[in-house]
């Protein structure tokens, strides 16, 4: 259940603009409005529960990384992977920084959310996420690589 909770964390994934704009060396501001709004359409698709829409935020090669658990590689996986996780009732994304050139960039980020299974009491998680996203053909900027930690301690081994 723990690593589910901070798996969700990867949609991290970063709702709010960078506090400071971008220079004419890096991305230009309606790359990072685009960056943005792919974020925006994934925490959308989290609290629906779409898992469909979320993954296809991601190119089809990419790859996340969860705390706690095997690498996850490809959409199709990364769909499968996410349909896993439990309801939640909260998730908020936020970007801390948004950098790239051309047809590469990265985002730095933290997350909140609230789990609420059925018959258990809600889990809320804080943490941080790390990704790197590629310019479509069509201005979309999709998760190549996504990888995130939860900020709460690791659970203690069962027994």
């Amino acid at each position: 259940m723990r690593s589910v909770v901070v798996a969700v964390g990867m949609c991290a994934w970063l709702v709010s603009q960078p506090s400071e704009a971008q220079t004419s060396k890096g991305l230009s501001g309606a790359d990072v409005s685009r960056i943005n709004e792919v974020s925006q359409v994934q925490v959308k698709a989290v609290l629906a529960k779409d898992w469909a829409t979320f993954a296809a935020q991601y190119v089809e090669d990419a790859v996340v990384y969860p705390p706690n658990e095997p690498a996850v590689t490809g959409r199709a996986a990364i769909r499968a992977w996410s349909e896993r996780f439990p309801p939640m009732t909260d998730f908020k994304a936020t970007s801390v920084k948004v950098e790239g050139r051309d047809d590469l960039a990265y985002v730095l980020g933290t997350y909140t959310m609230t789990l609420a299974s059925p018959g258990a009491t809600p889990v809320k998680d804080s943490g941080k996420y790390v990704e790197i996203r590629r310019r479509q053909p069509d201005g979309r900027w999709l998760l190549a690589v996504d990888m995130f930690s939860s900020d709460l301690p690791a659970a203690p081994p069962s027994k």
